[in-house]
């Protein structure tokens, strides 16, 4: 995985010395925590073994990437708890209001339960304050707790553990979640306040939940008016269903819905929008989502894709992977290319499997200075997962990449893998 790092062997006086007698093996984590802040002097660093060196890397990267990310948000303004931020909550808690929606960011099973929240205290002329939430520079619980706040709603998401508790008692409030992921069902414990409720359910996607609450509540309350009121109008009710029975498809990784696979690739353009602070049209954006539309833009990229990734079938080459450990495979170089990733390596999949190989298909290419390797396999039977945690890295049995060092790069390659190209292209010509 890159360059190894190697750390001076420390003596023993030394160590001791530093750690104030304590025993050697306790120097680990604060060797780490001084590495990872990226101020470890030779005089504080020990040796590490071979295996731990992986761990080590992946830690100071993983700070890194969370320190410059948090850096470019604060600089953009685009923290979610920015000034913007911040200063809505300060003009919600003067004006009273009572009601205060969060929603996960940049989820859009989390935005169009937003977009739910936001239709129902409308249709009831209801004061309320609606915020993204993100693990990225997130709100904290001293933040929200604003006086006269009745009801909080965590849209597609718990928070952290103990967090809707801190912000119940902290604000006297009551706290309604939805979520539906299994992960978090170890938050969800007996000793909760009475104020606070989590619907949470494996088999129904978040957004689907925050709809039928909503929808039910206004039919509950009915409009001022007297008349019942509808979340949404006919026209829209059938078309946003039919986007909410995708978005659950994928939530709950079912993938079963005909181009599940296209409306998810025609999602990618959202992303950008998903903000509320940054983009007031949000609401009536989402307003005007359609399944078909976004299932034909994505198959339009899909096809575009494509075609780019077809440019690179021609420069195939065997690898060994794992010198030969796990058996061998096709692979081609795509740097400066890593979005055709997935698309050049399933391809390489059915070719491998055509050729006699492990159907698994190898991407190389060069990332901020490494050299990464993504694994992928049309065939449900093979596990490229195996390959990848085995060199540090990680992901699916149909999906996965690693970091590997150039030396070690150099060994999983064929002797005769430019003959064996050139040799067998015309194989695949019918592929």
């Amino acid at each position: 995985m890159g360059k190894d790092l190697k750390y001076p062997k420390m003596s023993r006086t030394n160590r001791k010395r530093r750690n104030g007698g304590e025993k050697e093996g306790n120097s680990y984590s604060q060797t780490v925590s001084s590495t990872v802040r990226g101020r470890a002097s030779e005089r504080d660093c020990v040796w590490f073994p071979k295996k731990n060196q992986n761990q080590i890397i992946m830690m100071r990267k993983w700070w890194r990437t969370k320190c410059a990310l948090g850096q470019i948000l604060r600089l953009r303004g685009r923290g979610f708890r920015s000034d913007a931020a911040l200063k809505a909550i300060s003009i919600a808690g003067e004006e009273r209001v009572k009601n205060l929606a969060l929603y996960n960011y940049p989820s859009l099973s989390g935005s169009l339960s937003a977009l739910f929240a936001h239709l129902f205290h409308s249709h009831l002329n209801l004061p309320y304050l609606l915020l993204p939430f993100s693990s990225v520079e997130p709100l904290r619980v001293d933040d929200l707790c604003i006086e006269g706040l009745e009801r909080v709603y965590l849209l597609d998401f718990l928070g952290p553990k103990r967090f809707a508790d801190a912000l119940s008692r902290g604000s006297s409030c009551e706290v309604i979640g939805f979520d539906h992921r299994k992960s978090v069902l170890g938050q969800i414990t007996s000793d909760h306040p009475d104020k606070v409720t989590f619907y949470v359910d494996l088999e129904k996607s978040s957004s689907t939940a925050a709809y039928e609450y909503f929808s039910s509540k206004l039919v509950d309350l009915n409009s001022p008016d007297g008349n019942v009121a509808s979340l949404l109008n006919p026209e829209v009710e059938d078309r946003m269903k039919m986007v909410l029975k995708y978005i659950e498809d994928m939530d709950l990784r079912r993938w079963s819905l005909p181009d599940i696979n296209a409306f998810r690739i025609g999602l990618r353009e959202w992303r950008s929008k998903l903000n509320c602070i940054t983009n007031p049209y949000i609401y009536k954006q989402l307003l005007e989502i359609n399944s078909v539309d976004l299932i034909a833009k994505g198959n339009s990229d899909i096809s575009s894709r494509q075609s780019a990734a077809n440019k690179f079938l021609d420069k195939v080459f065997r690898v060994r992977l794992g010198r030969g450990f796990y058996g061998e495979c096709l692979g081609v170089r795509a740097d400066g290319n890593s979005y055709l990733s997935d698309e050049i390596g399933k391809q390489l999949s059915a070719r491998s499997a055509a050729a006699g190989l492990r159907p698994i298909g190898a991407v190389i290419y060069m990332q901020r200075n490494n050299l990464k390797m993504c694994l992928r396999s049309t065939d449900s039977a093979t596990d490229t997962s195996e390959i990848a945690k085995a060199y540090g890295g990680g992901g699916s049995a149909s999906s996965s990449s690693f970091i590997i060092r150039m030396d070690e790069y150099n060994q999983w390659l064929s002797v005769n893998a430019s003959r064996w190209s050139k040799g067998m292209m015309h194989h695949f010509e019918k592929y």
